[in-house]
């Protein structure tokens, strides 16, 4: 059946039944299996969430713990693929390299299988444990240093910023980390997680699925807003100049990277929960002028369009924070996918459940009755 009438970017049109995360932009509510996503950021950590996202529900202690220890043991990447990484030009961009990391890992001694409950058990294991040493492995590669191996003692967020800087990380600096990763795994039917639903659709294996949504990932229109606010408060300077900048950017009809949300009429909730720690962050490990334009330029942006309903959302802070914990602008993105990777393998998992391939219809707008005419008589 074909659609009468085109809805742009099939805005608002409903794709799936999903029981994962759910949004109410008006109300400022973003909840994962009906739990709010402030009470998760306080007290859970990304192991347990993404397990909820998964699963359902919480675990328990005994299965985190399996969990966890089923996630250190595959951090450990087959040696083939460390060399595919330090193959790739050092001066390409780390998301290119995580969307060839992933599509190559299930190749080395990866189940491809899901049909039964330990196939996808498995396959989720290795994939939101290998994502994040993926990204280390090529950002190591291009600075010339070796991968460090991963340290069993530390968590996902904590491991990453070992393997990525090869220095023990701050208690603080891993739980603000970890707290972003919970923040970032899932939120309903974004670009990337429809692009994970609808490759999965087609029966293809969770590797594939998860390297199509980085993909989708990599376009200016969904990820990299974070790195875009670093640019933005680089190019304002200092926070005396917060005012001048926001009135001459308005003025030319501009857009303040880092605000506004296409669900949130109010201030983002992740916006919210990431706030207070950003807060501890810099008073432990000291301000900077980044920092200060940001606080200042919340405030006069807000005092502007905050009755348009647009308000910081997660991305102002979150590229505040990655780069206070000295990770680099171009791999900002990649943490969203670190975090993301446990969202897209529940869409998957949820999908494949009571699967139907996605084929939508279209609003054909060409013409017909065309011929075909030789080549000699084309002009």
């Amino acid at each position: 059946m074909q659609a009468r009438e085109l809805v742009a970017g099939l805005a608002g049109i409903p794709a799936a039944e999903s029981s994962i995360s759910f949004i109410d932009g008006k109300a400022g509510i973003l909840e994962y299996r009906g739990i709010r996503i402030e009470e998760l950021a306080e007290h859970g950590n990304f192991e347990e969430i993404a397990w909820l996202l998964m699963h359902g529900r919480l675990p328990n202690a005994t299965e985190l713990d399996g969990f966890r220890s089923a996630l250190r043991e595959a951090r450990k990447l087959d040696p083939g693929l460390i060399r595919v990484l330090a193959s790739l030009p050092s001066d390409g961009h780390p998301m290119d390299a995580l969307q060839a990391g992933l599509a190559a890992l299930g190749m080395y001694g990866g189940e491809r299988a899901w049909r039964e409950e330990r196939d996808y058990d498995a396959a989720c294991i290795r994939l939101i444990a290998a994502t994040p040493v993926i990204v280390a492995a090529f950002h190591a590669g291009r600075t010339g240093r070796s991968l460090p191996e991963p340290a069993d003692d530390l968590d996902t967020a904590g491991n990453f910023l070992w393997m990525m800087t090869g220095e023990r990380p701050d208690e603080l600096a891993a739980r603000i980390l970890d707290v972003c990763l919970v923040l970032h795994a899932d939120h309903t039917m974004n670009a990337s997680t429809f692009t994970a639903r609808v490759v999965a659709s087609t029966e293809a294996d969770p590797y594939t699925v998860c390297s199509a949504a980085v993909g989708s990932l990599t376009g200016a229109l969904h990820g990299g807003a974070n790195e875009r606010v670093l640019r933005a408060l680089e190019e304002i300077g200092s926070a005396s100049d917060v005012e001048r900048w926001v009135a001459d950017t308005l003025a030319k009809g501009g857009k303040v990277m880092g605000f506004g949300h296409r669900v949130y009429s109010v201030k983002d909730p992740r916006a919210t929960a990431l706030q207070s720690l950003v807060r501890d962050l810099f008073d432990k490990l000291g301000s900077t002028p980044t920092y200060d334009i940001a606080v200042r330029l919340e405030e006069e942006v807000t005092k502007h369009l905050g009755h348009k309903g647009i308000y910081p959302n997660v991305d102002f802070f979150s590229g505040i924070v990655y780069q206070k914990l000295g990770i680099p602008p171009d791999v900002f993105t990649p943490v969203f996918a670190i975090a993301r990777v446990a969202g897209w393998l529940a869409h998957w998992r949820e999908q494949m459940a009571a699967n139907k391939l996605f084929r939508p219809g279209q609003v054909f707008v060409g013409h017909h009755g065309g011929t075909y005419v030789p080549l000699a008589e084309r002009s």
